[in-house]
């Protein structure tokens, strides 16, 4: 299996960054491009996501996105980078890095879906994400009528342009006729979705001993402050950072304010 990264360039330590699901590494690019003159940013495709190649056996248990990112990190001889992660990528960052402790010199998290509760309940395909996934329309005439659909619909619309024009010319492939289909197709999608309550990071999360910020949005409809506190209070080394007026898609919708809280929150001569 392949993994795909993109690499935004920049001056300083690494830093790499993880995507949400359905995303994929290109969505980075208006954060990217707030923070090369402080990090070398490096994204990547998750498995079944963007460019990256499918999941062995169709198996989307987020244990698999923690090895792309330990893949990553070894593949391109990144040392000890820092990282950020939206959602599931934020999640992702957290088993990775209980699986191979000191693999990041410090995590910034923007609302990773972790639940609060242990034993993990398991997977769950009926998760209304996992439902609403599968409804989704995978093709379009054009990629022209793909940003025309998502620029005008929740929860895409409040990207900033360049994020969603990233999403849709990275997201879809060309078809001989012209046509654009989802890279991450519905099925593919629904299973990430259903796999988000079957992890077990909140039950190791006193293996995570690198500085971790949980960032979220003070108007999310997702995992906000009460979880962030539920995880702060198992994290040997966490700040808890909520972000007024932004909601889930925070580091998409307004990458000015998320990245600024990036910068803050990691110190590259540490």
């Amino acid at each position: 299996m392949s993994i795909a990264v993109t690499d935004f360039g920049g001056s300083g330590p690494p830093l790499v960054l993880a995507h949400a699901t359905g995303f994929h590494s290109l969505v980075w690019r208006p954060l990217a491009r707030l923070l090369t003159d402080r990090f070398r940013c490096v994204a990547l495709d998750f498995r079944g996501h963007g460019d990256s190649g499918p999941a062995p056996g169709a198996d989307y248990h987020w244990s698999g996105f923690a090895r792309d990112l330990l893949a990553v990190v070894d593949g391109l001889d990144l040392g000890r980078p820092f990282a950020v992660g939206h959602s599931c990528g934020g999640a992702s960052l957290l088993l990775a890095e209980q699986a191979a402790p000191r693999t990041f010199r410090a995590l910034f998290l923007y609302e990773p879906i972790v639940m609060p509760v242990e034993p993990p309940p398991g997977p769950d395909p009926a998760n209304h994400l996992a439902v609403l996934s599968r409804r989704r329309r995978r093709s379009f005439v054009s990629r022209d009528a793909a940003y025309d659909n998502f620029a005008s619909k929740a929860p895409l619309m409040a990207f900033v342009p360049d994020a969603l024009a990233a999403y849709v010319d990275h997201g879809f492939a060309v078809q001989p006729d012209g046509a654009v289909t989802l890279k991450c197709p519905p099925e593919v999608e629904a299973a990430v979705f259903a796999h988000s309550s079957s992890h077990d990071a909140y039950s190791r999360l006193a293996l995570v001993s690198c500085p971790v910020t949980l960032a979220c949005g003070e108007e999310t409809d997702s995992y906000g402050l009460p979880v962030m506190e539920a995880l702060h209070a198992r994290l040997p080394r966490s700040t808890v950072a909520p972000l007024a007026g932004l909601g889930h898609f925070g580091p998409m919708s307004d990458p000015d304010r998320v990245a600024a809280a990036v910068a803050g929150a990691f110190r590259p001569e540490g």
